[in-house]
């Protein structure tokens, strides 16, 4: 796995993934809309995480540049009815499940904007990951995380 092919699976350009060793790191590349998140990231996300190779043992989850994700990309943002809208937001779900209830640990390393979906994308890292911890700089973003992440968890029983 390495640039934009993930084991069988190909990646979009909002994506890099590669591997050292038995980790397998999966960045956001999409710095200059502050890694906000889209379908295509999103559909790209599931085939990494539908493609890892038996070899790798954990996952790091990043951002590159200054901001983990900011979430939804607004200007991706179409007109839905509310059938439309949860239908999309079941797709969303649906990837962030495979990180939450994977097979390898998950670790989402978290700066500057952490909001909406990526949080979202954040919170699918710690309950369902065996052992995994997410890692935060920013004190507001850590008791948000927290705080998604224990609704997440408690949704679960």
């Amino acid at each position: 796995m390495s640039g934009s092919s993930s084991g069988s699976g190909t990646l979009p350009s909002s994506l890099h993934a590669e591997t050292r060793g038995e980790i397998a790191i999966l960045r956001l590349n999409r710095a200059e809309k502050r890694n906000a998140l889209n379908d295509e990231t999103v559909l790209g996300i599931e085939t990494f995480f539908s493609h890892l190779p038996k070899s790798v043992k954990a996952v790091v989850l990043h951002g590159d540049g200054d901001h983990f994700s900011a979430g939804l990309d607004l200007s991706n943002l179409r007109s839905h009815n509310i059938e439309e809208a949860v239908r999309h937001s079941g797709l969303w779900h649906r990837v962030f499940d495979k990180i939450e209830f994977g097979e390898v640990p998950v670790v989402a390393v978290m700066h500057g904007a952490v909001v909406g979906g990526g949080l979202e994308l954040a919170a699918a890292t710690p309950c369902g990951s065996r052992n995994a911890r997410p890692t935060m700089r920013s004190p507001r973003a850590r008791a948000a995380f927290l705080s998604a992440a224990a609704a997440r968890c408690a949704s679960r029983d």
